[in-house]
């Protein structure tokens, strides 16, 4: 009995201890960015000459791998997924020196500091300057959809059968998802810790198990060039088109579109799986059929697995897991990105709505004065007809109203004479023609005195009117203006000649009386 409890006892201290050596371990590799080699860990673009007034763009990844010592690959025309890689990639090795770091193994020598490199021929002149970049992928913190199903949000770990979640809200390697799916659109974010002195597949190790048979892998493969087993790849199946995986402890990103194999009844396969990954916003895997399992996955049956999470010893982080099941919600656009909130307030100082007030105001006074009032003005001159106007001249009788024993016996006579009578029915519409000064023609005494001044008067008038009897019916506007203000003033006088008649009424009332 007491050895059985010495055996128990044993067995617990020694699992206690594994569990504080895993403890310091995972403790040690998120602490490890306290060393003096992280601050030179990173990437480095700039242009160098080569040759005068020439120049060529050059990145560098740089990476410790312990104790002081480095390792380094260029990249001619810029870092992987810019599209501007040209060449093959060049490996440097160095050491560190105080706060700096000097790589050699290539056609020059490159000074390493903390924010820039400077690049320096064989004889030690500069030809270049290369400064640090921190690039963040373009899907970071992309929000899940309406449809999405959100299996982790630092909240819970309801979505998992098993999962330990940080005490800041990070999910822990090592987690099995509960719900099943067969083709989906999965979005997550991942953490790797900082281990310059591991190697290979010790070096922050995780994985994706989509079904738990196809492994997507996570590893600290920065700095290194693409191989089946790195980062980005389909483990031990194919490898990345590019190594885009960033250093450890930034955050980085998987996007991953995946369509499960299809079966017949019998249990044959129909047809492979196929999967689209993204690393950090750019495609590593372009729709690639999948005709097994990868790597240590379970084999393909027509049977769905769940999705895990790999444990494979290193403290890997995730955050913002999400997926579409394309089964039920509609395949929309993915990767999805997070908005930009810069370019929104250059839109909004843009006024462009301004220009369509000022084109509508324009028509409406057009339209308005399209009416023409000319046309009334027009109007006007019609209703000035001939016909009142030629009324006009027998208001001259009332002028010479204070006279009437003088007017009506000259209009009395006027009608007796036969031979006037025949211009008269020409000029009918101007009975304003008085022919009084020719009825003193029967009157010798006055004949003298009128007669001259009377005949140079009506001569005009009498003129004037015969010569546009009939055109004053047809172009009535034409002779309103003319023919009807100056005979008016021409009749006038005719009735001043009268004056020397009052002379001679005592003579001619005795006469005709």
């Amino acid at each position: 009995m007491r050895r059985t409890f010495c055996d128990l006892g044993g067995f617990l201290f020694v699992v206690l201890a594994i569990g504080l050596i895993a403890a310091a371990g995972q403790a040690a590799a998120q602490e490890g960015a306290a060393d003096d080699d992280y601050p030179l860990l990173g990437e480095f673009r700039g242009p160098i000459s080569l040759e005068p007034n020439k120049y060529q763009p050059l990145a560098l990844q740089v990476r410790p791998t312990g104790g002081g010592n480095f390792q380094a690959i260029q990249y001619e025309g810029g870092l992987p997924g810019e599209g501007l890689l040209k060449g093959q990639p060049v490996n440097f090795i160095g050491r560190r020196s105080g706060d700096f770091l000097v790589l050699s193994g290539g056609p020059w020598i490159v000074i390493v500091e903390t924010d820039h490199c400077l690049v320096l021929d064989r004889h030690g002149k500069q030809i270049g300057r290369l400064e640090r970049v921190e690039r963040v992928s373009p899907t970071m913190g992309a929000q899940p959809p309406k449809d999405a199903v959100i299996l982790f949000d630092g909240t819970s770990t309801d979505q998992f059968t098993k999962a330990t979640m940080t005490p800041d809200g990070l999910l822990m390697q090592g987690a099995d998802v509960k719900p099943l799916f067969q083709d989906f659109n999965l979005h997550l974010e991942f953490l790797l810790p900082y281990m310059p002195a591991a190697k290979g597949q010790g070096r922050a190790n995780s994985g994706v198990y989509l079904q738990n048979r196809y492994e997507v892998q996570v590893l600290d493969s920065f700095g290194e060039e693409p191989v089946l087993d790195g980062c980005g790849a389909l483990y031990r199946f194919r490898k990345p088109d590019l190594n885009m995986c960033l250093p450890p402890l930034k955050w980085q990103t998987y996007d991953i579109i995946f369509t499960s194999p299809r079966w017949a009844s019998d249990g044959a396969k129909i047809r492979n799986a196929r999967v689209t990954v993204w690393l950090n916003g750019v495609k590593v895997h372009n729709n690639v059929e999948l005709a097994d399992k990868t790597g240590s996955g379970n084999p393909e049956e027509p049977l769905l697995l769940p999705m895990r999470f790999q444990d494979h010893g290193n403290p890997v982080h995730f955050r913002n897991i999400w997926l579409i099941d394309r089964g039920l919600a509609a395949d929309g656009r993915f990767p999805v990105y997070p908005p930009k909130p810069e370019p929104k307030p250059e839109a909004k100082p843009e006024p462009k709505p301004e220009p369509k007030p000022e084109a509508k105001p324009e028509p409406k006074p057009q339209a308005k004065p399209q009416p023409k009032p000319e046309s009334k003005p027009e109007a006007k001159p019609e209703e000035k007809k001939p016909a009142v106007e030629e009324k006009k001249p027998a208001e001259p009788k009332k002028g010479d109203a204070p006279k009437p024993p003088t007017e009506k016996p000259a209009e009395k006579p006027a009608e007796k004479p036969v031979p006037e009578k025949k211009e008269a029915p020409a000029q009918k519409p101007a009975e304003p023609k008085k022919e009084v000064p020719q009825q003193p023609a029967e009157k010798p005494a006055s004949e003298k005195k009128a007669e001259p001044a009377a005949a140079e008067q009506k001569a005009p008038a009498e003129q004037k009117p015969a010569e546009k009897p009939a055109e004053a019916k047809k172009e009535a506007p034409q002779q309103d203006k003319p023919a009807d203000a100056k005979p008016a003033p021409a009749e006038k006088p005719a009735a001043s000649d009268k004056p020397p008649a009052p002379e001679t009424k005592p003579e001619e009332q005795k006469k005709a009386g």
